[in-house]
């Protein structure tokens, strides 16, 4: 059995998701940079694994899967030592789930709001009320962690991944402010002492914070 490979961009919260738990299960793989600007998603053998033509896109041996919160459960349940970064137990399931959707449905919309105008339309201003819907977020999250150490509760999932690789790009438009989010603040320190927390997200997200600096962008 050959080893899984892993397509996608440095600066993609969802592939670095998805770095984080190939590194937290401790697999052998292939991680290839798919250069986007010159429509390599576009060429044939990719839409072969993934006619949607996004990253990341995982292939393992012949088995192709995109959209990194499936991939993160596949990758749990197939080559997990045990149920821990996604249980079994249908209860605890069910937390992370529901974390996994409140990324998916409004912590990626957020970001999404904030940065698209900024990546896309080279628009460097950002309206007061998208800060304000982030801070909202921050406030949601920090509630999550009210009672237990990780978004999910006592034990580190992959909720606590997904989420962490979008905080690292948020944090360059608003800071955790710990005196407001204590529980949050606390959060993003120890996931950052995760063993391979900067060789998976910290690293890899420095191209995409740099370029975010980069646009000198006002908060109007």
């Amino acid at each position: 059995m050959g080893k899984v490979t892993l397509y996608g961009i440095d600066g993609s919260p969802p592939v670095r998701s998805v770095l984080l738990t190939l590194n937290a299960l401790g697999l052998d793989f292939d991680y290839k940079i798919v250069n986007l600007p010159a429509k390599e998603q576009l060429k044939p053998e990719f839409l072969k694994m993934n006619p949607l033509h996004t990253v990341p896109t995982l292939d393992d041996n012949g088995f192709y899967l995109y959209d990194s919160h499936a991939i993160n459960s596949y990758l749990v349940g197939k080559y997990g030592k045990d149920d821990s970064l996604y249980p079994k137990d249908l209860q605890k399931r069910a937390i992370v789930d529901q974390r996994l959707h409140y990324d998916s449905s409004v912590v990626t919309s957020t970001g999404r709001a904030i940065t698209h105008p900024l990546f896309w339309e080279n628009n460097s201003q950002i309206p007061q009320a998208r800060i304000d819907a982030l801070e909202g977020v921050y406030k949601n999250l920090n509630l999550f962690l009210e009672s237990a150490d990780y978004l999910a509760g006592d034990s580190l999932t992959i909720a606590d991944f997904h989420v962490t690789a979008a905080m690292t790009g948020f944090v360059v438009f608003l800071p955790v402010d710990a005196g407001k989010y204590p529980k949050l603040a606390a959060w993003v320190q120890r996931i950052k002492e995760l063993p391979y927390y900067e060789k998976a997200n910290g690293a890899p997200a420095s191209q995409i914070i740099d370029f975010i600096k980069s646009k000198n962008f006002t908060i109007v």
